[in-house]
This record gives structure tokens, C-alpha cells and sequence, in this order.
């Protein structure tokens, strides 16, 4: 038989306790003493505190009958019939004689700060009653535990417990309709992001438990699909919103473009069905009609369909031809907004789109092919005191350059170009208006990059 046993691991076993109703002795009435009584009080623990004195909240604790409160010496008589015994503050040679009497009585053993005298020791936890999340660094690192809480808390829904509790009350009426494992699973998944967790998230459970039971009663065998347009943001994944976050782990189905860093695409479920829907200059790829077609059909079975943009969905994203399609269809729709490659390309080159002497205003311009360049106002565009951010033009900045110049904006105008914004892999290209293709010419620029025109870029410098 295979040697399984390990020293490479934790030496703690990750488990909970249950202590509503048992008796919990705590010693010391610190504030550490403080935050452990709070714990333990909200778990139902019977507690006992044996401290010279307390603190503030502590002795109205004590004065409200939340804990039980007895002044030192720490006797045998005190450690009897206990669950977990705390240590908080207390004298060496206390602390080594209560450790003692609880390893041997079998009591888990907790002492704060005091990491090889503990035979139990307690996680940072994320508490979304009934949903609880523990973590731990087996002691070593509490602040790296702390920061990887804080992270989790960031991505739970905030009605992630109501919706918990309110999924065990339906426990049976759902394996009721869906005694097969996949479809409940698919319905499941369905309560916990779709309508009935949105509803939970803004403190309506009545709604949330509505949407559940029409659900239930409805004779379909899986509930209704929805099309989510999802900003992915300029490219650095920590760049995304909680929520296109969440939308991306929840999907069944993600329609992505190419101008997004695929590292984003590792978020999603493992059994998630991933389409590439890129269009690329030039490429005779999926065109915008396939593209709402295949939301539209997936959405249509019932799939939960995150079509996923880089930047933000409603800016040259073509949300509106896939917002007419999807409405027509009647097939629901949200949209969750991501920070626009204007915004995360200014961020990266630490340059302000707006500055009170410089510029009053921003425009954010499309410029990827050559019809397109004879739509602009570019008498418009040249006026001074303004940023602008083309989008997608590296091919036509001679164009820019010339049409902008023709129309007055002086060819000493500063501009900067980035391109792979946010990433590992940015670089940024700084000059004037009348070098302009050149630059890019000069540096062999490809997409995805964006390029800014107007005094703002003045600030910006590259470095050597």
C-alpha cells in the first residue's frame, strides 16, 4: 500500500466546531480577549471569562448575561466539561498549566500569539451565515490570511448567506423537481446567480424566494437563459469589477473577443463552453449577425452567456447591434461596465485625461479603418485644450496625423501611444503630432493600442 503520510503539509486539520450550547472557557479580558468572546458569542457558545478585569464592551457582556465572568486564580474546577479553551492573556506559567489540564482532558486549545502552545488554532474567516469560508496560514503568516479573506469577501455576492439559507428551507421542493444531479445542479447554479441571488443581494428574500418557487412550478425543464455583455477591462485581469468577476465564474457559456488578455478566461468554470468570437482587421472571421445569433441560441436553451469585451462593452464594443438583437429576441439582458482602454492606457502612463489648464474635455474616437476615417469632424477634433483617444488606428495615425494638422491642431501637439495597456508587455511611445506615423512606423506598433492627443501627453515619460 502506498505511503501517504507526509511532513510537508499543515500540522492542523482544518475543521468546524460545533458550540451552541457547550461551554467555552476564555481567560483574559483583553481586547483580544474582546474579539474571541464576539466569535464565540455569535456561535452560541455558553461563555466563561476569567479575568482581574475587562473591557469595556466585555463588561457589558458580563452585565448583559452574554458571558459569565470570574476573577483569577484559573482552578482545575474551571476547565471541566469545556469545548475550547482560550487563552488570551495570561501569565506564563498560567498559560503552561492550562495548556497542560487541556491536552490532558482532549480540549482543543487556542492561545493568542502563542503559535506552538496551540493544539487548535482559529482561521481568519469570511461569515456569510450559513456560508462560512476559512483561512489559514497553519499560524505562519496571519496578515497573508487576512489579505486572502479580504480578497474572497470581495467576490462573494453580498446576499450569498440569505440565499444559502434560503436554498436549504427548499431543499426538498427542488430535488423534488429535479431528482437528476446534472439539471439540479444547472437549476442551482441558475438560483445562485441569476435572478433570485440579485434579488438576495439587495435584502429582498421574499423576491429571491419568489423567483425560486415560480421557477419550480414552471413545467420547463431548465430555467430561462440570459445574455450578460461583460466589460473584461484594458487587459490586466485585476483590472475587472467584482461583478464581471462573478458574472465570468458563474457562466455556462463565454463569447470572448481578442482584445482581451486570455489569462482572464482562467477564471471561468472548468465545464464552461468558451467561443472565441474575435474579428480582427482584415480577417474574415464570425461577423456581428453570427455573433448575436449564437448568444441568442445559447441564451435561448437556457444558458447563463457571458459575452466578453475588452474595455467597456459600450464603447466600441458594438453593444448596441447586440442589445437590438437580444431585446428582440426577448431574451434577458444585463450589462456590466469595464474600465475603458481610455482610462486604463492614462492610468498606465500616469497622465490625467483632463487638467484644469490643459484640457476641458475628453473624446474617445474610433479610427481602425479608412471608411471610417471620413466620417469624422475632424474640424471638431482639432480644436485645443482637449484629449483625444483614438481607438484601434494604428494602420491610419498618417491619416490623423494629416487630417488633424489640415485642420489646425499644431504639429507640435504631444502625443503618446500604448500599446498592450496594463500588461506585462506595454510599451509606450511619446512625440509630437507631426512625427506621428512615423513614430508607429518606427516602432512597429501593433493592436490592441490606443493613442492620445493633447497637451496632457506632455507629462508623460518613457522610460529609459
Amino acid at each position: 500500500m502506498r505511503n501517504i503520510s507526509s511532513n510537508t503539509g499543515s500540522p492542523f486539520y482544518p475543521i468546524f466546531l460545533r458550540l451552541k450550547q457547550r461551554q467555552v472557557l476564555v481567560i483574559g479580558g483583553n481586547i483580544e480577549a474582546e474579539r474571541k468572546v464576539r466569535r464565540l458569542s455569535r456561535a452560541g457558545a455558553q461563555i466563561t471569562v476569567i479575568a482581574d478585569a475587562l473591557t469595556e464592551d466585555l463588561a457589558a457582556f458580563a452585565a448583559d448575561g452574554v458571558i459569565e465572568w470570574m476573577k483569577p486564580p484559573v482552578e482545575p474546577r474551571h476547565l471541566g466539561d469545556r469545548h475550547l479553551i482560550v487563552v488570551a492573556d495570561a501569565a506564563p506559567a498560567t498559560l503552561e498549566w492550562v495548556r497542560d489540564q487541556a491536552e490532558r482532558q482532549g480540549v482543543p486549545f487556542n492561545a493568542v500569539d502563542q503559535l506552538e502552545q496551540c493544539s487548535a488554532i482559529v482561521p481568519s474567516v469570511v461569515d456569510r451565515s450559513p456560508l462560512m469560508i476559512a483561512v489559514s496560514s497553519a499560524g505562519t503568516a496571519p496578515e497573508l490570511a487576512r489579505m486572502t479573506r479580504s480578497r474572497i469577501e470581495r467576490m462573494l455576492r453580498p446576499g450569498s448567506g440569505r440565499l444559502a439559507s434560503l436554498l436549504s428551507e427548499l431543499r426538498v421542493p427542488i430535488r423534488t423537481r429535479y431528482p437528476e444531479i446534472p439539471k439540479r445542479r444547472q437549476f442551482l447554479n441558475w438560483a445562485m446567480t441569476g435572478p433570485p441571488a440579485d434579488a438576495a443581494d439587495q435584502g429582498d428574500d421574499n423576491a429571491a424566494a419568489n423567483h425560486i418557487l415560480e421557477s419550480l412550478a414552471d413545467q420547463r425543464q431548465t430555467p430561462t437563459g440570459e445574455v450578460m455583455l461583460v466589460g473584461a477591462g484594458p487587459g490586466d485581469p485585476e483590472l475587472l469589477t467584482l461583478r464581471a468577476l462573478r458574472a465570468i465564474q458563474s457562466a455556462d457559456v463565454i463569447a470572448y473577443d481578442g482584445l482581451m488578455d486570455p489569462s482572464i478566461l482562467d477564471y471561468a468554470r472548468r465545464d464552461a463552453k468558451l467561443l472565441s468570437v474575435a474579428k480582427r482587421a482584415g480577417d474574415k472571421g464570425i461577423d456581428q449577425a453570427q455573433i448575436c445569433e449564437l448568444l441568442i441560441e445559447h441564451a435561448s436553451s437556457g444558458a447563463r452567456v457571458v459575452r466578453l469585451k475588452g474595455g467597456d462593452p459600450l464603447i466600441f464594443g458594438r453593444a448596441g447591434e447586440e442589445i437590438d438583437a437580444l431585446q428582440a429576441a426577448d431574451v434577458r439582458l444585463s450589462i456590466i461596465p469595464g474600465i475603458t482602454a481610455a482610462s486604463g492606457a492614462a492610468a498606465a502612463l500616469k497622465m490625467p485625461l483632463t487638467q484644469r489648464d490643459r484640457s476641458q474635455s475628453v473624446r474617445l474616437v474610433t479610427a481602425h479603418c479608412a471608411k471610417g476615417i471620413d466620417c469624422i469632424d475632424w474640424a471638431a477634433l482639432a480644436a485645443e485644450k482637449q484629449t483625444l483617444a483614438f481607438y484601434m488606428g494604428i494602420s491610419t495615425l498618417d491619416q490623423v496625423e494629416h487630417n488633424l494638422i489640415a485642420h489646425g491642431r499644431s504639429p507640435e501637439t504631444p502625443v503618446a501611444i500604448v500599446e498592450n495597456a496594463s500588461q506585462p508587455m506595454q510599451r509606450r511611445i511619446t512625440g509630437q503630432l507631426g512625427e506621428l506615423s512615423s513614430l508607429a512606423h518606427a516602432h512597429q506598433l501593433v493592436s490592441p493600442a490606443i493613442t492620445f492627443i493633447g497637451e496632457v501627453a506632455a507629462s508623460v515619460t518613457v522610460p529609459a
